[in-house]
């Protein structure tokens, strides 16, 4: 039930911002982006159809298209299948994530976790992928973000139509592995919780980082460890801000965050660390977690990624976290 033996290493690259996340992003810039990732050696690329109904799907398709397909891991997602009909894309209905794709295409989506539903996501998946299969499927969002207090009913739509269809794909062969793709914790543990089906691992995003993690390091990742259940970590610079930018949660960020971020540099410059650095080794550093996956859309950012995952960070950096509880007394940190 682990996925670490599929994945080339612990860094990939979480294309949700090739969807124009937060701004239009030229295509050559996109197609730039993905080929500095694979030139440093990124060979796990995870996507979705929600990711600007289908933009960052078609644009990581035409940049792999140019590679032989057993040279890398592809992930993308299912549970909204984007229509050839048009609507705007700032009047969309997103939950908490209002206006996250604003510049995407104008194709309208409809959420649907049926089994119908999944295998045609699937379907249009590998046609905008310009591939002939996916090797990890993400059943996506079924949270509370998305759906406030029906989420549980997008989530019984999923565990009798997308889970199942997943579980039989796996089992004939013509995927390697499913699981959720959430920014909840909720979903996962209510997953652990059933007899079957059984997941591979979770994609996370945004719960285990320096700046939120308490909830997934009490309940979740013990309990997915017990299962043999991996976690891949979305998000681990928190939308940004833990890499210079303003947002969280994919927001703009609120005082308190911003506060806690600068207390958080604070000590990152008396050790002479950068916070990137730090952001992507502790989300790293439990060993539940098999990947994480930041995301970018500047070639620059994959040799700041790379090198942050490098970087050797002084044990009494992660000290003074604690001291100042600015982590979790709990959390594995990294060692030198």
């Amino acid at each position: 039930m682990s996925i670490t033996h599929l994945l080339p290493g612990r860094l990939g690259f979480g294309t949700a911002p090739l969807g124009n996340m937060f701004r239009a992003i030229p295509d050559e810039e996109a197609a730039a982006t993905v080929a500095a990732a694979w030139d440093q050696g990124i060979r796990y690329f995870d996507t979705a159809p929600f990711y600007g109904a289908g933009l960052s799907e078609i644009r990581l398709g035409d940049v792999l298209a140019q590679h032989p397909r057993d040279d890398y891991v592809l992930s993308t997602k299912v549970g909204r299948v984007v229509l050839d009909e048009t609507e705007d894309p700032a009047a969309r209905d997103l939950g908490e994530k209002g206006g996250l794709f604003e510049h995407g295409r104008p194709n309208k989506m409809v959420n649907d976790y049926t089994a119908d539903a999944t295998l045609r996501s699937i379907e249009d998946s590998l046609k905008r992928l310009r591939t002939d299969r996916l090797d990890i499927v993400w059943v996506h969002d079924v949270a509370q973000d998305f759906y406030g207090d029906e989420w549980l009913a997008a989530y019984e739509s999923a565990r009798t139509g997308a889970f199942r269809v997943l579980t039989r794909l796996r089992e004939e062969g013509v995927i390697k592995a499913w699981g959720l793709g959430v920014n909840r914790v909720e979903p996962l543990e209510l997953t652990l919780d059933l007899d079957e089906p059984r997941p591979d691992a979770f994609l996370l995003a945004g719960r285990y980082t320096l700046l939120d993690h308490d909830r997934a390091l009490q309940r979740l990742l013990p309990a997915a460890a017990g299962h043999d259940v991996d976690l891949v970590v979305g998000g681990p610079y928190s939308s940004g801000i833990l890499a210079g930018g303003a947002h969280f949660e994919y927001q703009k960020a609120p005082a308190e965050i911003v506060t806690k971020v600068e207390r958080i540099k604070a000590l990152a410059r008396q050790h002479s660390i950068g916070i990137k650095a730090a952001a992507l080794q502790f989300a790293l550093a439990h060993p539940a977690t098999a990947a994480a996956i930041p995301g970018a859309t500047r070639p620059s950012r994959i040799a700041e990624d790379l090198a942050a995952l490098d970087e050797k960070i002084p044990a009494a950096f992660w000290t003074a976290l604690r001291e100042e509880k600015l982590i979790s007394a709990d959390a594995p940190v990294p060692t030198a």
